[in-house]
């Protein structure tokens, strides 16, 4: 719990159990959106985590009799800690093995992670918002997905409001040129249905029908499973690759329909563990993007129901 000193920790001075309960109160009260803006500008909810608790410790160190907005302090505080996470998130990134996705998130429990709308929270959306900077990121996930006002994102950004537009408006640019118009979580999760039968029994022709001219595959495996370490593009070679390793990835293999980021989701387990989360980006042309995440530190959210 929130209002829970850790060992070692001191009140601040001044503080009394009372200022602390009130302190805990409007700290509750925000972190939900603390954490939808930590996520989506980190793409991992274990380091999300870590930005919300660290926004708490600072939230109790702080002269808050100064502060007339709780809310708009912590958002300015977590925004700014995410960005710093964020700029090292991204060398430790590069040395990777392989594709690195977003970590997935159960939805079910709280669809928009504390948003108004469920803006920037797909994991196509998460992958392609990785390849801005931080600062660009930030600043898209709190117009699109928060609603803040420029004047308000500058002031978080310790930049200009002219600045905060461009950078918005860059982030959408680079969105529309890689992402087209989805589709209903209706229709999507249909094709997929489609898609998951055929690539179960390795039917090239069946997998051409429903992948876009264009589809990308890509496998975050982490380095710790046999998942491919280089994206595979193009309809006739996923096919192909897809065909190719049915027979070994499927058999005896257990398929659950889950929520993820907002979206229709395939838990994949075998004996008990859980293997990969299947997700795909689905518009008018096809299966744009498969997403197969299999590194294991990202499936612990979705392990209490392998075998439930």
């Amino acid at each position: 719990m929130v209002n829970r000193m850790s060992k070692g920790e001191t009140m601040p001075a001044g503080d009394d159990a009372a200022s602390l309960d009130r302190a805990a109160r409007e700290f509750i009260a925000a972190r939900g959106r603390l954490f939808g803006i930590a996520y989506r500008v980190l793409g991992s909810a274990a380091e999300a985590e870590d930005i919300v608790q660290e926004a708490w410790l600072r939230w109790q160190n702080t002269d808050r009799a100064r502060i007339a907005e709780p809310a708009a302090f912590l958002t300015t505080v977590t925004t700014r800690l995410a960005i710093n996470s964020a700029q090292s998130a991204r060398v430790r990134r590069e040395s990777y093995i392989g594709p690195w996705l977003p970590e997935p998130v159960d939805t079910g429990p709280d669809p928009q992670l504390g948003a108004e709308r469920a803006e920037a929270l797909e994991l196509a959306v998460l992958f392609l918002l990785e390849k801005l900077n931080p600062v660009e990121r930030s600043a898209y996930v709190l117009r699109e997905a928060f609603d803040y006002p420029y004047q308000r994102i500058a002031e978080i950004l310790q930049t200009s409001e002219a600045n905060s537009r461009q950078l918005v408006s860059r982030a959408r640019r680079h969105l529309a040129a890689e992402h087209r118009e989805p589709v209903g979580a209706a229709a999507r999760r249909r094709l997929m249905e489609v898609f998951l039968d055929a690539a179960r029994r390795g039917d090239l022709a069946a997998l051409e029908k429903v992948l876009a001219e264009d589809v990308v595959s890509y496998s975050d495996g982490g380095g710790t499973r046999g998942a491919s370490r280089i994206p595979v593009a193009g309809r006739a070679r996923v096919s192909r690759y897809l065909a190719a390793f049915a027979p070994r990835f499927w058999a005896g293999s257990d398929l659950r329909w889950v929520e993820a980021n907002g979206g229709p989701a395939v838990l994949v387990s075998a004996q008990g563990n859980a293997v990969a989360l299947l997700s795909a980006e689905v518009s008018e042309q096809g299966i744009d993007r498969i997403l197969w995440i299999m590194a294991p530190d990202k499936l612990s959210s979705y392990m209490e129901s392998v075998g439930s």
